[in-house]
């Protein structure tokens, strides 16, 4: 495909996006996490013994813990693949892009990949440990891009 002018999607669009998909997410983390750390706690604590407890060895907290850290690798992974998988779609965005007319896109306006998508996912690491500025530098840049969007070659436009 050509190089195409594209409107570019601004700062605000963006964080409004990121807010939806961000309560989205933490909606389908406490429907899917409380349950099952429920079960879990409830299991572990009717499997500790007496013996446990007096003996200080915290097979109960080690547990709990292992059980937990799981848990937040799942959140870690479920949010790698909603992202990346709905970026790398037909759609080209995540629902909360969708509901604002937005779509990720590569430097000639054409959809990415789930590699390129998956790039720009852990570059927003990058663009939140640096104090939030790689997020913030979409207001200045000329293409409105984030740090994330120059690491992975992306666009973030309107339809």
């Amino acid at each position: 495909m050509e190089q195409t002018q594209h409107a570019y999607a601004g700062f605000w669009m963006r964080l409004l996006a990121a807010i939806i998909d961000g309560v989205l997410l933490a909606i389908v983390n406490i429907i899917i996490l409380v349950p099952f750390l429920g079960l879990v706690g409830l299991t572990a604590a009717a499997h500790a013994t007496d013996a446990d407890m007096d003996s200080g060895e915290g097979g109960l907290m080690i547990a709990l813990l292992s059980t937990y850290l799981i848990s937040m690798l799942a959140v870690a992974v479920a949010g790698w693949l909603y992202f990346a998988l709905m970026e790398s779609s037909a759609k080209g965005a995540t629902l909360g892009k969708i509901a604002l007319g937005l779509r990720v896109v590569d430097l000639n306006g054409n959809r990415i990949g789930f590699g390129r998508a998956t790039g720009r996912y852990f570059g927003k690491l990058i663009s939140g440990a640096i104090l939030f500025l790689g997020y913030i530098m979409a207001a200045f840049t000329q293409q409105k891009q984030a740090l994330h969007d120059i690491i992975a070659g992306c666009l973030v436009v309107r339809n």
